[in-house]
């Protein structure tokens, strides 16, 4: 045998490729467990994309999702691009347009606004323009960029790929019309949502009291959904794979994270936090202490068109299922008595009772 021409620790990665390309990026990186406000985080230059940007890898979704916040100078658009992985894209604030095109077909132009929901087709051309000649425009995209870029660790394929998806994309008019289908279980498939501020969710009490939609995009195996729960409640604890980016919409409280037979950790949140829920296949619960409704957007892999993880329960409702039975979800009845003497506490605090049904015992 003969000897090494390389010593092991020149050979071994100590990155992976993607995160090899976000340090080419030059742009701000942010990691943890939450952001606090979106709209204030501090951005840089980012010459590839033509705005100012700064990457969030939250803890425990480095691997198949991460998120960027990108802004866009008054009266200005960004570089034109296209890419091999997938990305959904939420307006913090402003309003402009975004044209699509690919070789094929001709470019098409739809505007949006603050609180709009969309997705670029996967690697179809497109460019983003602010649409204000006085304002900044903001927007947070989860994308499936790690999975892809470390599966294949060439950016060129990432970036510069002819072939056409035309199963996703192939030119049809009206592709941002925001005009859709109505599935049951709450699904909404959809290229666009104008505002999801104020979009109409169903009653749906199976994670507790509240409402919710899901949103199917762009033939995406990521997706989105919408939940909204009443002054003085929370949400039934639960677990899946690690890859939701929940985005307040409206309202304050908290939310608990823990592994199996773990201690908790807490993060606090309000209009413009994003977080996620912790590590693979945590618990976590989320609890609304303010004075309005809390509606959230969550953005994650795992459609329930193209189920590809146990997030989506897609094969099988796990997700609402009690651990007792085989399932993913924590009852009221089954749950630490030290979270509903928390959840009183906090309420307190701000001249509140909770108002959640009795637990069976």
């Amino acid at each position: 045998m003969t000897a090494p021409e390389k010593k092991l620790e020149n050979i071994v990665a100590q990155l992976s490729p993607y995160e090899e390309w976000q340090k080419t990026e030059g742009i701000p990186l942010i990691r943890g467990h939450s952001v606090d406000d979106m709209k204030t985080t501090e951005l840089g230059p980012w010459a590839r994309n033509g705005g100012r940007g700064a990457f969030v890898n939250l803890e425990g979704t480095e691997l198949s999702a991460d998120a960027y916040i990108c802004e866009i100078p008054p009266g200005a658009s960004l570089n034109p691009e296209r890419h091999m992985f997938e990305e959904l894209i939420f307006v913090l604030q402003g309003r402009g347009a975004t044209t699509i095109w690919t070789k094929d077909d001709r470019k098409q132009t739809f505007e949006w606004g603050e609180g709009s929901l969309f997705s670029p087709p996967l690697n179809v051309w497109h460019q983003i323009f602010n649409g204000q000649g006085n304002k900044p425009v903001r927007y947070i995209a989860i994308t499936n960029a790690p999975l892809l870029i470390n599966l294949f660790h060439n950016m060129d394929f990432i970036f510069n790929c002819d072939y056409g998806f035309r199963d996703r994309y192939s030119g049809e008019d009206g592709y941002f019309s925001g005009k859709g289908k109505n599935y049951a279980e709450r699904i909404w498939e959809s290229n666009f949502i104008a505002n999801v501020y104020d979009f109409k969710l169903q009653e749906w009490k199976q994670r507790g009291p509240g409402a919710n939609a899901m949103f199917e995009m762009a033939n995406n195996t990521t997706a989105a959904h919408v939940s909204e729960f009443p002054v003085g409640s929370y949400k039934k604890a639960h677990r899946h794979a690690s890859t939701a980016h929940l985005i307040i919409l409206s309202g304050q409280g908290y939310s608990l994270l823990w592994p199996d037979y773990g201690e908790w950790e807490r993060v606090d949140w309000h209009k413009d936090s994003m977080f996620n829920n912790g590590h693979d296949r945590w618990f976590h619960q989320h609890f609304n202490t303010g004075k309005e409704p809390a509606r959230y957007l969550a953005l994650h892999w795992s459609s329930r068109k193209f189920g590809t993880l146990s997030f989506s329960c897609s094969r099988r409702p796990l997700g609402w299922i009690s651990i007792k039975e085989g399932g993913a979800q924590i009852e009221y009845e089954d749950e630490d008595p030290r979270i509903r003497e928390l959840f009183a506490k906090e309420l307190s605090k701000v001249g509140l009772k909770p108002q959640m049904p009795g637990v069976k015992k």
